[in-house]
Formats: C-alpha cells, sequence, structure tokens
C-alpha cells in the first residue's frame, strides 16, 4: 500500500520569512531527516500542486480570496487582527497548500495509493473568512467541503493533535453531524486560540460528534496515552469514510511557543492506530498534514514517525 507525500520548493514557499517561527524553512528540516532515513525511497514523492479559486471558494468567502489576493500583491498589512502577516505572493503560496492537500486526494480517490501525507498543511485556525494564527487558507476545511460537494462522502473524521485547538475546523462545522472531530490540545486557558473545552460538543443535530480534550500545561506521553482510547474509540464507533489526521509538532517538549511535552512515539502511535482504523472502516484512505510544529528537530522527528507509521501499516 504506496504513500504519497508531497514536496517541492512551492510548498516550502508557504511560511512568514526567516525567524519567524512559522519560517519557509519548515519543509527543508523535515526532508533533511527524510532523506538521512532513507524513507523518501520508500514511497512516491508528488510535485506540489496550486489550486484553483474555485476549490478555495468550497469553503472561503468571495470576499475573503480577493483580500487575500489583493494583498498578496503587495505583500503589506495582516490578513487577520494580527498574527498572520501578507506577504508578496502568500495567494500563491496558500494556494498549492490546499493544492497539493487536494491533489493527494484525487490520487487516492484514484486508487495511486491509500495513504497521503502533506508536511506543510494542516492551517487550521482560518476560518471561512478570515485568517487567523499564521493560517490563510484552511485546507482541511477545503478538503471536507471537497469531500461531500465533489465526490458524495460526507462521513469524515478529523483528528487533531497539534498542541494548539483546531478552532477553523471545529466552528465551521460545529453543527455538522457528519464531521467527526476529535481534539487533543493543550488547554485554552493557557494558549491560544482559547478554546475547546472539554464542554464543547457540537451543537444542534451535531451535538457529541464532537470530542474535545483539553490537557494541562506539561503533559506528557502518559497524559496522551491516557486519553488516546477516547479517540479511537470515538472515531471507531462514529464509522467514517475518511480519515484526516493533524498531526502538529508543536506538542513535542521543546516547541518555543507551546507548554506540552509529549515526545514523537505520541505521533507514530496516533498514526498507526488511524491507518488501522482506516483500513477496518475507511478502505485505508487517511489523509495527514504536518500542521504546527516550531522547533525544527522536533518537526522532524515527529513528521518522519508519522510517515514512518504510515509505511509500515
Amino acid at each position: 500500500m504506496r504513500v504519497r507525500l508531497y514536496h517541492g520548493e512551492a510548498l516550502a514557499a508557504y511560511g512568514f520569512g526567516r525567524g519567524h517561527p512559522f519560517g519557509p524553512d519548515r519543509l527543508a528540516a523535515f526532508w533533511q531527516e527524510m532523506t538521512r532515513q532513507g524513507l523518501d525511497r520508500q514511497m512516491e514523492i508528488g510535485t506540489p500542486v496550486c489550486c484553483t479559486e474555485d476549490d478555495l471558494a468550497l469553503f472561503h468567502t468571495a470576499d475573503y480570496i480577493a483580500r487575500v489576493k489583493r494583498q498578496s500583491q503587495t505583500g503589506e498589512g495582516f490578513l487577520d487582527y494580527g498574527d498572520t502577516p501578507a506577504f508578496p505572493g502568500v495567494f500563491e503560496a496558500a494556494s498549492v497548500v490546499v493544492g497539493s492537500v487536494l491533489d493527494g486526494l484525487k490520487h487516492m480517490l484514484a486508487d495511486e495509493g491509500r495513504r497521503v501525507f502533506v508536511p506543510i498543511a494542516g492551517l487550521h485556525h482560518a476560518r471561512r473568512d478570515t485568517a487567523a494564527g499564521f493560517c490563510v487558507f484552511n485546507d482541511v476545511g477545503v478538503l471536507i467541503e471537497a469531500l461531500r460537494q465533489r465526490h458524495g462522502i460526507r462521513r469524515v473524521a478529523y483528528v487533531d493533535i497539534d498542541a494548539h485547538h483546531g478552532d477553523g475546523v471545529f466552528y465551521a462545522f460545529e453543527d455538522d453531524p457528519d464531521l467527526i472531530f476529535a481534539d487533543i490540545h493543550e488547554d485554552g486557558r493557557y494558549l491560544y486560540p482559547g478554546t475547546g473545552a472539554a464542554s464543547e460538543t457540537g451543537t444542534g443535530k451535531a451535538k457529541g460528534t464532537k470530542l474535545n480534550i483539553p490537557l494541562e500545561p506539561g503533559a506528557d506521553d502518559a497524559a496522551f496515552h491516557r486519553v488516546w482510547p477516547q479517540v479511537e474509540e470515538f472515531v471507531r464507533v462514529a464509522k467514517p469514510e475518511f480519515i484526516i489526521l493533524q498531526a502538529g509538532a508543536d506538542s513535542i517538549a521543546g516547541d518555543p511557543i507551546t507548554h506540552m511535552q509529549f515526545t514523537p512515539a505520541a505521533h507514530a502511535h496516533t498514526a498507526t492506530r488511524l491507518c488501522t482504523l482506516a483500513d477496518e472502516l475507511c478502505q485505508g484512505r487517511i489523509l495527514a498534514t504536518g500542521g504546527g510544529g516550531y522547533d525544527r528537530a522536533n518537526l522532524a522527528a515527529a513528521w518522519t514517525r508519522v510517515v514512518g507509521a504510515m509505511l509500515a501499516a
């Protein structure tokens, strides 16, 4: 069962300048470790692809898409309230993130490999009408809408182990009973975006289809393994047709902007178990994204463990 992974300069271009936590050097740090371990020779390497405006419009408003396009020309100002700066070419760079995810989906549905990993993706804070938290376009949101509107796949499970709550995904689908949402993250009382309380379980017909597990600062692998069975059972009972993983590496000890203490073993375990669930429930189909992670050694270690688990599963 082949794994397809996206790598290339166009994908690396999504970053906010040297010295920024989300800099353009993140992909290179990961790729160096991939090649050191020889993992790049065990999978199919996909060329990054730019999406269309019609793709973006599956999730984002027309006004917001136009605003990003305008500010991309000058590279001036912020795309939100002050966390996500514009830069020249940001529209194209962010469109490549979305396009690579959609290209991975295309290959999966054509039965050209059932596992996909897009390292610079999982931009889970962006809302339908604004950027947020270093996230310009929400590739996960676009993917979910593409699955529904273009491919008739409605029941989707989204699992997020990034230290930050995946609020852009959660609130966009808070009332959608077919979006199964499970998120292990640092308690919002201590970390951006301040959301994701355990009491947030969905609204209306979707109540009970969302699982938020906030952990205290300093939560380690023992804390992860205490709560992981809840996530696994939650997904299994929901019987999704497709699984998305956001494998943010900022939940690993030593990240400069979070306070969690996982090791990359948590990421390996997550990927292994979700691949098993995908085999049981989804014809093996799982698409993983790199998400956050601002210590370069950490993200390299975590993401290679995810890829290794996808290869072995």
